[in-house]
């Protein structure tokens, strides 16, 4: 079975480590799992890899975060995947630091990446993994907030986490959404 995993975030080193960039990071800790390599192609950096009986087409996309849902069309028609084998990775500031979120559908949330894909594919019919960035910011400080390093602290978790999601997404492509979410929500 063919999956496209897409990890949501900001291209340019200005955005590399932000919080709004975790889907970046954790597309790079699942392709680095199997030993693949990305490479730049239509509407992102893109890698193409096996876990056990799993094609996965990773991307990464280069349309910024507002317009990703051009990006995850464009892939599942070139790869012919369908919708039920999407899995948008993405940062949630609903949910506290370090909770991961499996879920087989569901609304935007207010994410502007999530809204974009929701409006391309005019469908909630995809899942999406949430990665909680917590909410410790000012009133109006959002924007400033997610578009921030993580802390110290907070790094010092992150491989602990990451390898977490990388399992969750292995779990999602193997033995699909309903399993994956009974393991590890």
């Amino acid at each position: 079975m063919r999956f496209l995993i897409a990890g949501l975030g900001n291209i340019g080193e200005e955005y590399w480590g932000t919080r709004h960039n975790i889907g970046f990071r954790f597309a790079n800790e699942l392709v680095d799992s199997v030993g693949g390599t990305f490479r730049e192609e239509r509407y992102g950096a893109v890698a193409r890899i096996r876990v056990k009986n799993a094609e996965l087409v990773v991307l990464k996309p280069n349309t910024f975060m507002n317009l990703s849902g051009n990006a995850i069309r464009f892939w599942l028609q070139k790869e012919n995947i369908e919708k039920e084998q999407l899995l948008v990775v993405v940062d949630d500031l609903a949910l506290p630091f370090g909770t991961l979120r499996l879920k087989p559908r569901g609304s935007n949330a207010g994410h502007n990446g999530l809204k974009n894909i929701e409006e391309v594919l005019e469908s909630e019919e995809y899942s999406r993994l949430r990665f909680g960035i917590g909410n410790h910011f000012q009133r109006g400080r959002q924007m400033d907030f997610v578009l921030s390093k993580f802390e110290p602290d907070e790094l010092k978790k992150m491989p602990e986490l990451t390898k977490r999601g990388v399992d969750m997404i292995k779990s999602f492509c193997l033995e699909g959404v309903d399993t994956a979410m009974n393991r590890y929500n």
